[in-house]
């Protein structure tokens, strides 16, 4: 057991023993079950050992040598909550009580998610706030405010210096990692400038734009020097149109300038070890210096659910953290990686809460893989979301219902219903497709509601659900954590983790 993985475990051990005996349960038993044998007595234990190891915390309040920051795209407090629930159903435990490796990191901070002009934000503007300590604009990435999305002839002398192009020229080594596309908002917010998130390839850009796109952006990045490792989606975006993609027969490049920008990156980095599918993944060696550039799909990497089935196979979160944990590790000076659950947010914009908390697990997994490798005592791990989603838990389920259940029962069992006498479930959206547009509201007891596809019922009819406006968690541990406290802007987070790194 790591030192770091000992620490976390003495803040959560406040647990008491019946609590700790549903967690090592047998994955056989039943999620529905009673809650256990829990007395006031057991509770009251609870929470004065919670009292004890808070109070015996050593506060580490030295600089820290890398920095990991995790980001759950999307990943809001109900979805944190719903995701625990479902972890431990999944595993046969009493999921209301599970305790995860996010749970037990033991500094925590609330941070605002507005942009620059927008009460409730986008991930382009989010990212950029996180990676260069200032708020932008919706739409734009590591550029400062007084640009314009989408005209490019305002970009000049507004690029704002990233978190990752000030670790390079201090000397540390560099990795991003997204189950998303590469050149998407979040993962883009810390090589790219660009004025148009979507700007992800040339092809995409304004007619006659001066303007680089987001994919020659990383393979022309002048700090790519200390950029070992990059693991994600996107394929298409650095391709050329008349070149079919490896994977799939019928698939295409996206570029029309007829660079293939994987060459390129090839030719630059004559070590450099190009990936595309799980065996090359698995066939990689980490301790080796070469800069690795994995890109597992022409667009998004799979839905965590969907992964098994990919045709030529995708490694998980974890998995790709672990590797870059190894990798970059190995560096005199330092790392700084960017690890992001890039498809919470999808699964939510298609109201389908099922694959948002399959990929809010996976991303869980990957963040106690980091915990279980790293050393708390040079390395800040932090694990926060760019924004919200309208996703929310209501009703009044009895514990043990499982989270993709109906809300509401009597004392009896049955179904409560609402207004229009039907039952409704525990998980929803304010808005989203699941709504309906002139016609009567299902009867979701006469639907599967735990099946994967299911999508859950808005109320607000609109072609995909938006993003939420309140404030989301960070959560830290590591060097000066405790730094990381009260509510904090979100621009803030980039100042406290650059001092913290010492840069």
């Amino acid at each position: 057991m790591t030192r770091s993985l000992a620490l976390l475990l003495c803040l959560s051990a406040g647990l008491a023993a019946p609590v700790l005996a549903q967690h090592n349960a047998p994955k056989e038993a039943a999620p529905d079950k009673e809650p256990g044998e829990q007395t006031a007595a057991d509770y009251a234990a609870q929470g004065r050992a919670q009292l004890e190891a808070r109070l015996a915390m050593p506060v580490n309040q030295g600089k820290a040598k890398n920095l990991i920051i995790f980001i759950g795209d999307g990943m809001g407090v109900s979805t944190l909550t719903a995701a625990r629930i479902w972890q431990g159903q999944k595993a046969g435990q009493d999921g209301e009580s599970v305790e995860t490796a996010i749970d037990a990191m033991p500094h925590a901070a609330m941070v605002k998610t507005y942009s620059h002009d927008f009460q409730v934000s986008d991930s382009a503007a989010t990212a950029t706030a996180l990676v260069t300590g200032i708020k932008t604009r919706s739409g734009m990435l590591s550029v400062a405010p007084a640009a314009q999305r989408g005209q490019c002839d305002t970009a000049g002398g507004q690029d704002v210096p990233t978190l990752f192009e000030q670790a390079e020229s201090a000397g540390k080594v560099l990795g991003l990692i997204s189950t998303a596309r590469i050149t998407h908002a979040t993962p883009a917010s810390a090589y790219a400038h660009s004025v148009d998130r979507n700007w992800e390839t040339n092809s995409e850009l304004p007619e006659g734009a001066s303007c680089r796109d987001i994919a020659r952006q990383l393979v022309e990045w002048p700090h790519a020097k200390g950029l070992k490792l990059v693991l994600g989606g996107g394929r298409a975006a650095f391709i050329p149109r008349d070149q079919t993609d490896p994977e799939y027969a019928e698939g295409k490049g996206g570029r029309t300038d007829g660079r293939d920008l994987i060459a390129e990156w090839k030719a630059k980095h004559p070590k450099g070890q190009y990936i595309w599918n799980a065996a090359q993944f698995g066939a990689l060696d980490a301790a080796s210096d070469a800069p690795v550039l994995g890109l597992f799909e022409p667009s998004h990497m799979q839905f965590e659910a969907d992964r098994a089935s990919d045709k030529a196979g995708e490694p998980s979160l974890a998995e790709m953290t672990a590797l870059a944990i190894t990798k970059l590790g190995s560096s005199d000076t330092g790392y700084v990686l960017m690890v992001e659950g890039g498809r919470i947010d999808h699964a939510h914009h298609g109201g389908n809460a099922h694959r948002a908390l399959d990929d809010t697990v996976a991303f869980e997994a990957a963040v106690a893989k980091a915990l279980e490798m790293v050393d708390l005592a040079d390395t800040l791990v932090l694990v926060t979301a760019d924004h919200s989603h309208v996703f929310t838990i209501a009703g009044y389920p009895p514990r043990g219902t499982s989270i993709f259940g109906l809300a509401s029962v009597t004392e009896d069992g049955e179904p409560l219903n609402a207004k229009d006498d039907k039952p409704y479930t525990t998980l929803g959206y304010a808005n989203g497709p699941g709504a309906k547009v002139n016609e009567a509201r299902a009867d979701p007891s006469q639907e599967d509601t735990t099946a994967l596809n299911y999508r859950q019922q808005a109320t607000v009819p609109t072609s995909g659900e938006t993003h939420g406006g309140e404030d989301v968690v960070l959560k830290a541990a590591g060097p000066s954590a405790h730094l990381f406290t009260g509510t904090l802007e979100q621009h803030s987070i980039y100042h406290i983790a650059k001092h913290i790194l010492g840069m």
